[in-house]
């Protein structure tokens, strides 16, 4: 079977635990002691804060490997070096590798990938890795790697069946990342945050929170991004930064980015320049399909619908159609009541048992146009604006850039 297809026939099972990482990094040879690691968890904007992390500490000279999920259009986005996805070859010829010792161990999918990166970078002589959670903290594949830095960025509403079933077990999930006086980084409010704050003491972990110990402010919308400034109490400084990220929400994720740089030796040069270069492909991401705006957006939970919101309003890309697909497993009606009133709705479903069928959602959405194939989805969508918005799930949004791309569909659980 092709390596690439062995691996995707894995993913219908999530299974967390750090016995089966540990014991198939043991057998190859623990690649993920060759480098330091950051580890970025939380519930939105990780992949926002791993990106801009590595982009910092690309230009404070460091060799980076950044590790991300899911990928959009090619599984070799997971795995970067200096902002290279891994080359096909490498990547079958490490699956093929790798591939003997997970089926003996009975490896998941996920703990595949994430061995398979950690033995890639450790081949690559990256100098620090950046690795992105996959799901939770605390039995999560990356956290196999012992940190230097962890982030957890915020404790939101998803996944609540598996982490939950309240807002303080997700938290304390998510800090299963922290480490004895290793730093870590929140940005978190509330029940999320309280529970965070009572496992860093527990932990003797030196946690930075957003609003107590930095701050963001002065958020200015740009043409080609957004602006902020951010605040240091501790040391009197304030820096302001341009990116070219799109939304309010997103200076916290760039301020959790520039101060992680920080305390890992980035120069505020270094960061400044990573975080005007830094990129989040499917995150509000804007395009133009045949003369008209198209953006996409991977919000698949209340808060992140609340934020694509919030964007497109501080951006003044409305009105707009819509274009949505969920997940079977999200809370659908906190979705729709987040996205209610933003303009047309069409609905659609990715290539997948698991995403739900749009029909079953119209209750939620009045008037809203069903149509199966998310292509035809998005001609629909233009023929009721000159602006569309993609989002729901970034399974969606990769299956819509395939077909962009002229790419057949992928079939995605992870």
């Amino acid at each position: 079977m092709d390596p690439l297809a062995w691996l995707y026939a894995r993913q219908s099972a999530v299974t967390l635990g750090l016995e089966r990482i540990r014991a198939l990094l043991a057998r190859l040879g623990q690649p993920e002691e060759a480098y330091p690691a950051v580890l970025v968890g939380g519930t939105n904007g990780k992949g926002s804060v791993a990106r801009a992390l590595a982009a910092i500490l690309e230009e404070a000279g460091l060799r980076v490997g950044l590790y991300t999920s899911p990928h959009l259009v090619r599984f070799s986005e997971r795995v970067q070096v200096q902002g290279s996805p891994i080359p096909e070859e490498k990547l079958l010829a490490l699956l093929e590798e790798v591939r003997p010792h997970a089926e003996a161990l009975g490896a998941s999918f996920f703990e595949v990938a994430t061995a398979l990166a950690l033995l890639h970078f450790a081949r690559e002589g990256v100098e620090l890795a950046v690795l992105e959670v996959g799901l939770g903290g605390r039995l999560d594949a990356t956290n196999a790697a012992e940190p230097v830095l962890s982030v957890v960025t915020n404790i939101g509403h998803d996944h609540l069946e598996v982490l939950g079933p309240a807002l303080k077990d997700v938290a304390r999930e998510k800090a299963g990342i922290f480490r004895k006086g290793v730093p870590a980084l929140t940005a978190a409010r509330g029940e999320g945050l309280a529970a965070l704050k009572a496992e860093a003491r527990a932990r003797g972990t030196p946690l930075w929170v957003l609003g107590e110990d930095f701050g963001v402010g002065d958020l200015e919308a740009l043409e080609e991004g957004l602006g902020f400034t951010l605040y240091l109490p501790r040391t009197g400084e304030e820096r302001p930064f341009r990116a070219r990220l799109l939304g309010p929400h997103q200076a916290e994720n760039l301020a959790l980015a520039a101060l992680a740089g920080r305390l890992l030796g980035a120069s505020w040069e270094a960061v400044e320049r990573g975080l005007l270069r830094a990129e989040n492909p499917g995150r509000l991401q804007r395009l133009f399909y045949g003369g008209k705006e198209l953006i996409l957006d991977g919000a698949h939970n209340p808060e992140g619908a609340l934020a694509l919101k919030e964007a497109l309003r501080f951006h003044g890309l409305l009105p707009a159609a819509l274009v949505l697909a969920f997940s079977r497993d999200k809370d659908h009606a906190a979705m729709a009541e987040a996205l209610k009133g933003l303009g047309p709705v069409v609905l659609t479903r990715y290539a997948s048992p698991r995403s739900q069928d749009p029909r079953a959602l119209l209750p939620l959405f009045p008037g809203a146009l069903p149509e199966e194939d998310p292509l035809k989805a998005l001609e629909r969508a233009f023929g009721l604006a000159d602006r569309a918005v993609v989002a729901g799930s970034l399974y969606l949004v990769g299956e819509v850039l395939r077909a962009l791309r002229g790419l057949p569909p992928e079939e995605r659980w992870q």
